[in-house]
């Protein structure tokens, strides 16, 4: 034991990735480098893939009992996602590189669906085979907006897992989980699973004006997929999921500078966010000895409605309700080559169509009047990309790849503005608006694997996203905002050790960031994109896992990013050029310990331990970095014994019950923030009938 405690000592001032589900308690040799990856586009294994990485299994979310997408900051090298007040926006930032508002910098997928609106990107995380996430552009494989990176999120395949499982947590706050599914066979080739889950919570928060919590929420969610193997060659798929969510939300207090404490929630009017979210997806898949072809097809719609209490105060001043639809069809058809010939190629085309209608209800209450905003904002884009690799190049084991991609895009919009004031109903604004982008991003990247799969890389993309409307502004110079710019730098290592029981990854990245969309709050509400100068992107990523024993995994994950504008003048008078960037932690943290024991006792078959310790900052909250969370740490854990069919599990999270800001605004001259989550504890049982 004391060889263990000072081995991991010497791992500490080290750092992680999550890896690939371990089967640590038979086996005398852990192959920790076997990575295998679900993507069609990815290398089959991961760790010889020469992008920074990072992968979490299903396994590891249970043992660190992670329900939501939020909970990934910090646990990935330079991720972080805001924990905003309710799920009607979830920014995503990798290595600075993300968006407050509007379109996403960063692309989720799920089954192979890519996810185009924020409001979808939160969700109960169920039935989870596997995460990954891919830092960086990953425009040469990927359909859209993957300028800062890609979170592949896959579910369990009926063709390779069979049974039934039944689950239930309860904890603190009322945080009830409950969740069924079970996968079968209706023959060799078909298979199918079916699954739901409700989730319930009281609230953390309490409203003193109204002596409720003001973020009791409600949501549940049902997933079908369907797999069917018509011949060796050929598969089909298919997936649907319907959630829905009601949830009272932006539990937002004062915020005193000074003395750098968060006052109480304190308003009058009730508010909530309220979605149904129907996704569906159809992937079909050909391969034979020379190439492989797969067409994905994908249907989303998003409904929701919004209700916020904008001044936050027991005043009756202004509030406002927001209802959006969206609906998105994409095609993306992609074919490569088979085989491990020395030259392997990639081609691809993306398309899509996306809808969105909104309309915004601003009653100002104080002033006895009221503004109404409605538009569509009507989208359709079409991408192509290739990707050539050459292995073997001049010497053995190095590769060269490179990259192509063409993007064009168009936007309209049909914006009306009306004001009612007593029996006065006005039209104030009215305009229909078109925007077209297109832009060639390559990519290069030079790879050398030696003889032990020891693997160096060296790499440079460009980044875009492009521009579109704003929904608020006060300026008609403001209506619309431009495209977005990167280049990106990239060398890194992935290396293996004492018979693959250590596995290291280090990546060093510099972004060259021209013509930033910068999230600018405005005086009468709401906020809109403005277009910075020139911003840059520096940082590291440093990752171990380790298996020292049987059963027992060390995990460490660091990731530090330095952000900052180097040409933002934002008027005449504020010029915040050097400044750091918003909403970028310098650093994130994860260390991590899962140790479990077979046969513990007579009356046991496993116990597992695990801790997990995540650490977020310095982080500033806007861009004249005037208010900052210093760096703070939260400590996770939970215990698990499982005999046959039944297991039981105790779950804590923020042990330390540490105090933080989760998020911080300015509106109509206030300082508004959100405290983190406190300490909550639960149990879990779950049966599984195989």
């Amino acid at each position: 034991m004391r060889r263990i405690l000072i081995f991991w000592i010497a791992l500490m001032p080290s750092f992680m990735v999550m890896g690939e589900e371990l089967d640590t308690l038979t086996s005398k040799r852990v192959d920790l480098d076997e990575v295998v990856v679900r993507s069609f586009k990815q290398e089959k294994n991961l760790r010889l893939s020469p992008v920074s990485a990072s992968a979490v299994t299903g396994t590891m979310m249970r043992n660190k009992n992670i329900t939501g997408i939020k909970e990934f900051s910090a646990l990935i090298p330079n991720l972080f996602m805001p924990d905003y007040g309710s799920k009607l926006t979830s920014p995503v930032y990798i290595r600075g590189i993300g968006s407050k508002i509007n379109s996403p910098s960063v692309g989720l997928y799920v089954d192979g669906v890519p996810f185009f609106e924020k409001s979808a990107f939160d969700f109960d995380l169920a039935e989870v085979d596997r995460i990954e996430v891919l830092r960086g552009p990953q425009g040469t494989l990927y359909g859209r907006n993957t300028m800062g990176g890609i979170i592949n999120v896959y579910t369990k395949s009926p063709l390779r897992y069979q049974g039934t499982n039944l689950g239930f947590s309860g904890g603190k706050y009322a945080n009830i989980d409950a969740s069924v599914s079970h996968y079968g066979r209706a023959s060799d080739t078909f298979g199918y699973a079916l699954s739901a889950d409700y989730h319930h919570l009281d609230g953390y928060f309490t409203n003193l004006y109204t002596g409720g919590k003001t973020d009791r929420s409600n949501s549940a969610s049902g997933r079908i997929r369907l797999e069917w193997k018509l011949r060796p060659d050929l598969l089909l798929a298919l997936m649907s999921s319907l959630d829905y969510l009601n949830q009272g939300g932006y539990p937002y207090a004062i915020y005193n500078d000074s003395l750098k404490q968060i006052g109480d929630v304190n308003y009058n009017d009730y508010s909530f966010y309220k979605r149904t979210l129907s996704t569906t997806g159809l992937t079909v898949d050909y391969e034979n000895s020379r190439f492989s072809l797969r067409s994905q097809t994908a249907f989303q719609y998003l409904s929701d409605h919004q209700g916020i209490d904008q001044d936050f105060s027991p005043k009756s001043v202004y509030f406002v309700t927001q209802d959006q639809k969206q609906k998105m069809v994409s095609e993306e058809f992609t074919m490569k080559s088979s085989g491990k010939e020395r030259y392997r190629w990639l081609f691809g085309a993306f398309g899509f169509w996306q809808g969105v209608d909104n309309k915004v209800l601003m009653d100002y209450k104080a002033r006895g009047f009221s503004t109404l905003k409605d538009y569509d904002i009507p989208t359709y884009g079409i991408a192509v990309y290739h990707q050539s690799t050459i292995d073997h190049l001049l010497v053995d084991g190095l590769s060269l790849i490179l990259g192509l991609r063409y993007d064009y895009e168009h936007a309209s919009t049909d914006y009306l503005a009306y004001k009612d004031q007593g029996q006065d109903h006005s039209m104030t604004n009215q305009f229909d608006s078109r925007l077209n982008f297109s832009q060639l991003t390559p990519k290069a990247v030079l790879r050398y694997t030696s003889f032990s799969d020891q693997m160096f890389y060296g790499s440079v993309s460009k980044g875009y996203k492009t521009g579109g409307f704003n929904t608020s502004f006060e300026r008609e110079e403001d209506r619309s905002f431009g495209p977005e710019y990167s280049w990106n730098y990239e060398v890194g290592t992935k290396l293996g050790f004492w018979n693959n029981r250590l596995r290291a990854e280090f990546s060093l990245f510099y972004i060259d960031w021209k013509h930033q969309q910068v999230y600018q709050p405005l005086p009468s509400g709401g906020s809109m994109l403005k277009n910075a100068g020139r911003s840059e992107s520096k940082g590291i990523e440093i990752s171990l896992q380790a298996n020292p024993l049987n059963g027992l995994i060390l995990q460490a994950n660091y990731g530090y990013t330095h952000a900052v504008f180097k040409d933002y003048r934002r008027s005449e008078t504020l010029d915040y050029t050097g400044n750091f960037l918003p909403l970028v932690p310098s650093h994130t943290v994860s260390l991590g310990v899962d140790y479990t024991i077979s046969n513990p006792c007579d009356y046991m078959d496993r116990m597992t331990v695990s801790l997990n310790y995540i650490g977020i900052g310095k982080l500033y909250w806007n861009e004249n970095n005037q208010v900052y969370q210093p760096y703070y740490g939260r400590l996770n854990g939970s215990i698990s014994f499982t005999k046959g069919l039944f297991t039981l599990g105790v779950w804590a999270k923020n042990l330390t019950n540490t105090e933080y800001t989760a998020f911080y605004f300015e509106s109509m001259g206030d300082k508004l923030a959100q405290k983190g989550h406190p300490f909550t504890i639960g149990g879990t049982i779950s049966i599984t009938i195989n």
